[in-house]
């Protein structure tokens, strides 16, 4: 993984651009819609970031000033400013002077209540967040709803009532832009592979009109295949669903055929977006283009693979939830790197008979993390240097505790490693060759797997 300081330093310098003011309306939109979904990190860089700029909006900083005014060390800073650049509520720049780096932080208005509830990737974000009622009653409040006395008609003029145009033989210099104002555009939502082809190719003109088709933007399909993690033949079943009696798609109509569609295929559950920020491997492009060794080639997919797919590529079939959500919990709750927690499930899983234990798995997690493991390769070195330790930990885990020690309550709280600080440590043993053969096999299955596909 590329290291903060590769990213972001103490001593880069940043501006602030804003082209428009930020209204109360938008103040509320930032507090009630978007604080759930960034957190509060974000949402204070969002607003520290906001006032300086209405103050002085040419004024340069240092990333110093940001972690003295936030309380915050230089990591927490980062993570909020990709938090937002993700909701599209911040687009960065950067500049190069040699070892010198300088920042343009510019600043967008949230979107409106209307675009936002009709963002099928914020409003479903939102949702989970906050929950059934709080949303509603958030929907409720921000709904176009006006009662007016029908006992008044408007007498309101137009435009042409009052206005004429007169020729004076001079006409409107069009050279200068006006900047607009300086709204979100939403989700950045680039680079989602979709499989429009595919997705055709099992709707037919009389079963789908092609203008139907044409006429929902491809952006909205990706965004709830995305969401629904649904695959282009889900869609087309999707679509199906969502065709009105005149053979067109209404955009809310697809939506709601998405969502009864997950609920019947895949979960009664909101879908819920969880934030899984990798920082960018080294040299990509570089990577993929080389001949990798078998160690190599093994390690990039382990760094590369999202702990879900891993799993289902090691059984051949969907894993269980309870795996998938010790994953999660491991990434999320404890900060774990992908490639360690690929390494740390595939090793239980391998060693212990396909069986992925929640405690083994957790006592093995504790010591990488009290011994800083943060790469694949480093876990699969210790998971070879301490595979002794850790199948005497499953064989702990198997058996009954022992009540053979005997003495005072003083000596039960010793722990195990003060009776042995005189032993002579023990040679290492040579670890049993079946984890690193079993590792190869699945190695040549995906390869025969990928080979298959081209």
């Amino acid at each position: 993984m590329v290291a903060l300081y590769k990213e972001l330093q103490p001593v880069d310098s940043f501006k602030i651009q804003l082209s428009h003011p930020i209204s109360d309306y938008d103040r509320q939109l930032l507090t009630l819609f978007y604080q759930p979904l960034i957190g509060s990190d974000a949402m204070s860089l969002f607003m520290t970031l906001w006032a300086d700029v209405e103050h002085d909006d040419d004024r340069e900083y240092t990333h110093y000033y940001l972690m003295n005014l936030l309380s915050m060390p230089l990591d927490p800073i980062f993570e909020a400013r990709i938090s937002l650049e993700a909701i599209g509520l911040l687009r960065t720049y950067v500049k190069r002077d040699g070892d010198a780096r300088s920042f343009i932080y510019k600043l967008y208005s949230p979107l409106g209540a209307k675009d936002f509830f009709n963002d099928p990737l914020l409003s479903t974000f939102l949702f989970s967040k906050i929950g059934e009622q709080p949303y509603r009653n958030l929907r409720a409040r921000f709904a176009a709803g006006t009662t007016e006395d029908e006992t008044f008609k408007e007498v309101s003029r137009t435009f042409l009532d009052v206005y004429k145009p007169v020729n004076n033989g001079s006409s409107v210099d069009e050279g200068t832009e006006i900047i607009e104002r300086n709204q979100s555009e939403g989700v950045p939502f680039v680079n989602y592979d979709f499989d429009f082809n595919l997705l055709k190719s099992g709707l037919s003109e009389q079963m789908v009109p092609q203008a139907a088709l044409a006429s929902v933007p491809k952006e909205t399909i990706s965004k709830l295949a995305f969401l629904y993690s649904l695959s282009p033949l889900d869609m087309q079943k999707v679509i199906m669903m969502a065709l009105d009696e005149d053979l067109e798609l209404p955009d809310a109509r697809l939506r709601r055929a998405a969502a009864d569609y997950y609920k019947m295929s895949i979960s009664k559950e909101a879908p819920v977006l969880q934030k899984v920020y990798a920082k960018r491997q080294p040299q990509q492009e570089t990577i993929q283009n080389e001949k990798l060794s078998r160690e190599d080639e093994l390690l990039h997919y382990l760094e590369n693979t999202p702990p879900v797919d891993m799993l289902r590529d090691l059984n051949d079939k969907e894993p269980l939830s309870v795996d998938v959500q010790l994953a999660e919990r491991l990434i999320n709750t404890h900060d774990l790197p992908i490639g360690v927690v690929n390494v740390l499930l595939q090793y239980v899983h391998i060693r212990n008979d396909g069986k992925i234990t929640n405690n083994y798995v957790e006592r093995i997690a504790s010591h990488w993390m009290n011994k800083k493991v943060s790469t694949a390769k480093e876990a699969l070195e210790f998971s070879r240097k301490e595979h002794d330790k850790y199948m005497q930990w499953k064989n702990e885990g198997q058996k009954p505790a022992s009540n053979n020690r005997r003495g005072t309550g003083r000596e039960a709280m010793v722990p195990e490693w003060f009776f042995k600080k005189d032993e002579k440590k023990e040679q290492p043993k040579k670890m049993d060759p079946d984890v690193e053969e079993r590792r190869r096999r699945l190695l040549e299955n995906l390869n025969a797997r990928r080979t298959e596909v081209k």
